[in-house]
Parts: C-alpha cells; structure tokens; sequence
C-alpha cells in the first residue's frame, strides 16, 4: 500500500487539473469496477455491484496549488490560489508545473517586516528563472506544492495527503470488496472540492445515491496548544458527527460506530468546527441525501507535510469494508 500512497500524493493535479491522478487511479481499478465512466467534469465513477441500496463513496483527487497571473519586467512571477492557501507556509516553498519547471516562492523585504508579520498574497512571487533568460511559464499556468513522500515508522508525510490518503481508502476497498457487495455502490473519485465542492455535486446528482460516504482527511487536537478536538493521530478512523457545512444524520452516525464497534476497529469521533468535505454537497442534491464521512486523521494540513498515521488509514479501510460488505441501514 505504501507505494500506492507514494505514486498518488506524488502526483500533479491541483483543481481543475486532476487528469494525471485520474489516469492512475484508472488503471488501478480498472479490474475492481463493474463499470467505469468520467462524467463532463472529470469525475471518475466506479460502479461496484447492483440492484440494491445506492451508496456513494468519495474521495477527491485534487491539492491545492496557484495558478500564474502575471509576469514582472524581472521574470518573475505573480500568482493567484487555488484553493485555500496558508500564507504562514508560502516562503520558499517549491512549486510544480505541469512541464516539471520547479519553481520557487518569495517575498517582498524578506529581512524586514515580512520576517515577523504574515504578508498580504501580493507580497509573493515564483522564482522559476534558469539562468538563460525570460520565462519558462507562461500566466495561466498552475502549479502544485511539490515534496516527495517521507516514511517515519508508521507516520506518512507528503503535500497531498488532502485527499490523496482517502483515494488509496477508496481503491484498497475495491480490492478487499472484489466486486462482491449486497449494495450498488458509486466509488467516486472527485475533482474541484478545494475550490468549492464542484465536482461532487453534480456527480451526486447523476448517481441520486440513497446514502453517501465521503473520504477526507481532518484536524487533531494532539498538537502543542491547537484547537480543543477529540482527534488524535494513531487514535483510529475519525467518524463524522458534525462539521462547519454537514450535520451527520443519527442513523449514519450510529451505523457507522456501530459497524466499528461489532468489527473491533480503532475509532473516535470527529467534530469539527472549521471545514467540510464533499458530503456537505452531496446532501443537498436532488430530494436531499442522508451522508457521513469517515476522516483520517491529519497534522500540518494545507501544507506541504501533511502527516498521517498508517494505522488510522488502515482502520479507515476496514470501517468502509465492513460498511459496504454488509446492506447499508438507510
């Protein structure tokens, strides 16, 4: 599993750009499916089963990243977000392009007020000279954070384990379903929710699920002075109660902690006050659809050393088994 995890939180794919993850995740499930689609979006639906109860999993392929604005008379380049950029983290960090140009993030009087005080985005800059003159990226051009994978005994360590971690969820699911489920299941694999939950709302609405399970990293409260929160790395799979865009019905919640309870599985519970997933848009389309999550566990988010635990992906993939394995309660 781990060289799963290293081939997909090592890829390039920043929202609205997530056809090389796309591709992987393809021909890693190609044999797991029923029946595979993309969708006008690029949504990537995996058909597990059929005839009974509609389940949707998902799990998003994009990262964060920026998208060049401008170039300055020096060659060096203004940039915009894609999606939800920390700015504590943006000084001296490397960025990718799609061509492989590595890049590398500045700022205005580095020795002076920036070096106590959090600039403003336009106080930033990419350096991607070559030593030869002008510029290799041209404005419009996105880029990703980019960091190979590290391995500190079971702590994992990339730049996209936001959402990557919960592909590897979804597809080791596939593999231990193999293809045998009393359920109709729709493994999703989604595109643009960093920007806003673009890609599973509409693939919900096609699939009109009967339940949907959405993937997705979370906070922890286990870190020096951090936010007071029952989650903490090592502790197991993090089964949603509550969030800032999605309250879990009871049935779900309860089925859920009742599957990892009759299972054994590590669990806690997640409430959490600042972010959601695409369960948020999933619940909403067409006549409403009763939705959960199950969250891994995740230090250091929206950086580029998102940290976690193999022992929580581990007992995520086994919650999600154990759930899809057996008729889901709706």
């Amino acid at each position: 599993m781990i060289e799963l995890i290293r081939k997909l939180v090592e890829a390039w794919g920043p929202s609205g750009y997530e056809h090389h993850v796309r591709e992987i995740i393809q021909a890693e499930v190609a044999d797991l499916a029923d029946e595979i689609t993309v969708d006008p979006l690029g949504n990537l639906i995996c058909r597990v089963g059929q005839g009974g109860k509609k389940v949707m999993i998902a799990a998003h392929m994009d990262e964060i990243g920026v998208m060049a604005t401008f170039i300055e008379k020096s060659g060096y380049l203004r940039f915009a977000p894609i999606g939800g950029l920390l700015h504590t983290t943006l000084l001296g960090s490397r960025v990718r392009f799609e061509d492989g140009t590595i890049g590398v993030i500045g700022v205005h009087d580095v020795w002076g007020e920036s070096r106590t005080k959090v600039p403003e985005l336009d106080a930033f800059y990419i350096d991607v000279s070559d030593g030869n003159g002008g510029s290799p990226v041209q404005p419009g051009s996105p880029a990703t954070f980019w960091r190979n994978l590290e391995v500190r005994g079971s702590r994992l360590i990339a730049k996209s384990m936001d959402d990557r971690i919960s592909c590897v969820v979804a597809i080791e699911t596939m593999r231990r379903l193999n293809k045998q489920t009393p359920n109709e299941i729709y493994f999703v694999f989604t595109v643009q929710e960093e920007v806003g939950l673009r890609g599973a709302r509409p693939a919900a609405y096609g699939i009109n699920p009967d339940v949907a399970i959405a993937l997705d990293v979370t906070s922890t409260g286990d870190e020096i002075r951090n936010a007071k929160m029952a989650v903490k790395l090592g502790g197991g799979a993090a089964i949603k109660l509550h969030d800032l865009g999605l309250v879990v019905p009871p049935a779900v919640r309860e089925g859920m902690i009742a599957r990892a309870q009759a299972d054994g599985i590590p669990h806690q519970l997640e409430l959490l006050a600042l972010g959601s997933t695409d369960a948020a848009g999933i619940q909403t389309a067409r006549a409403g659809v009763p939705s959960g999550c199950i969250s891994i566990p995740c230090r250091f988010v929206h950086t580029v050393s998102e940290t976690v635990d193999i022992n929580d992906v581990q007992a995520s993939i086994d919650l999600l088994a154990g759930l899809l394995s057996n008729p889901v309660p709706v």
